[in-house]
């Protein structure tokens, strides 16, 4: 089968989460940059990987690159790429996204235009016809230019992959399902120990960790672009992959992961999103405010998304946004979702009041642990306890920290001979 080189874009600060995520399902690394992780697969691993990866954009098969410091370099190294090899000559093309970073050619619309008559002049010359008629299979393209050498893709994905389909509920500025996904995997939780989000929302940390409790394949329920793909991709192969992917899950496993908010309204959202996902009966909800959080069981993980209290894109510090195209993730930013009104109304003492009484509640239960995203720039100083290690994400244009307080470790049990 061809072999292809493949990348997948992910939040900037997931890298190392990625690398994992690709080795586990079984293919080799060849690079890794800001914000995206390149592998070398064929077509399994093309359906693969948009099925079963959790923290993943997207997947893009790259078509090649080049370095190019301007409109006419930009041309010529697109129509010396093999089009012809990846698009029939019935295919819908266009560049769906330009982003560069720190390069002579910047302009996005400008980059588009000068790329698709690049690519109809190629496949002109190697068609030999006038037209395209182009009402056949869509191929999207995305082109990343950073220090004017060009990477050029093919989007196989389509809609970005953190949109699994469960979350049909929606309430405040829910967190990306694969930056949650993510933030879980870069904690020592495992299937099996005990989760609590005191702010769950939406509940998308809970319910993608019974998805994960559950061995259940983020991607198994939607479609993808590159499903249409027959040239390149045999129908056969996204089957195969469902069917593995289908035979992995297990909803017998024992859980214990709670969610509390103090809005009925998100509870009742987050226990809708948890049925549409299959994994309700894994998750509790409760209309629960902070104040009230406790668990009588030792070794236990709160993992949380607590309010903001500013509009995301006027944050300053942890909510730092970048102008359009000097973002280092640019690439692979998708999320532009913003407080609601609600959060934005919430007072900077009201704010501090929450995150002291976490903080509290938190250093009452018994040997747990806490990992805290915010852009909330006094997040440490009111929760009265200074991070073991923050680590520098975007959630979306947004400047965050995670924030990790780890408990210790469960004392394992002497073996009985």
């Amino acid at each position: 089968m061809q072999q292809f080189e493949l990348i997948a874009p992910c939040h900037f600060g997931m890298e190392s989460v990625m690398k994992n995520e690709i080795y586990d399902i079984g293919y080799e690394i060849t690079e890794v940059d800001d914000g995206r992780v390149t592998f070398a697969g064929d077509a399994e691993a093309i359906a693969r990987a948009n099925i079963n990866l959790r923290c993943a954009e997207r997947v893009l098969l790259k078509v090649g690159s080049f370095h190019a410091e301007s409109f006419e370099d930009l041309f010529q190294g697109t129509k010396a790429l093999p089009w012809e090899q990846y698009l029939p000559r019935d295919a819908k093309f266009w560049v769906t996204k330009a982003a560069s970073v720190k390069s002579k050619v910047f302009s996005p619309s400008d980059i588009q235009s000068v790329m698709k008559k690049a690519m109809v002049d190629r496949m002109t010359e190697q068609y030999h016809i006038s037209h395209f008629p182009e009402d056949g299979v869509s191929y999207p393209v995305r082109v990343f230019i950073k220090k004017d050498e060009v990477t050029v893709a093919l989007d196989t994905t389509g809609e970005s992959l953190h949109k699994r389909g469960y979350r049909k509920a929606s309430v405040k500025a829910p967190i990306a399902e694969n930056l949650a996904a993510g933030l879980i995997m870069l904690t020592p939780w495992k299937p099996g120990r005990i989760l609590v989000d005191p702010f769950c929302g939406s509940g998308t940390f809970l319910i993608e960790a019974a998805m994960m409790s559950a061995h259940m394949a983020p991607g198994l329920r939607r479609h993808f672009t590159a499903e249409g793909w027959t040239n390149l991709i045999p129908g056969a192969v996204w089957q195969d992959a469902r069917t593995e992917a289908e035979e992995e899950i297990d909803l017998s496993v024992e859980t214990d992961l709670q969610g509390y908010d103090i809005d009925p309204a998100a509870i009742a959202a987050a226990r809708e999103n948890a049925r549409l996902a299959g994994v309700d009966k894994l998750i509790h909800f409760q209309v629960r405010p902070v104040s009230s959080l406790s668990h009588p069981k030792k070794f236990g993980f709160l993992i949380t998304n607590p309010p903001y209290g500013q509009r995301l894109k006027d944050a300053t510090r942890g909510g730092e946004k970048y102008p359009v195209g000097k973002h280092p993730h640019a690439y692979e930013s998708e999320f532009d979702e913003e407080l609601t009104e609600e959060d934005r109304a919430i007072s900077k003492e009201e704010l501090s009041g929450i995150y002291r009484t976490l903080g509290e509640r938190f250093q009452m239960l018994d040997s747990w642990s806490m990992y805290v995203i915010t852009a909330y720039e006094d997040a440490e100083k009111d929760l009265g306890m200074k991070a073991a290690k923050n680590r520098k994400l975007y959630n979306g244009m947004i400047k965050t920290y995670f924030y990790m307080f780890p408990g210790p470790k469960p004392t394992a049990h002497p073996r009985k001979n």
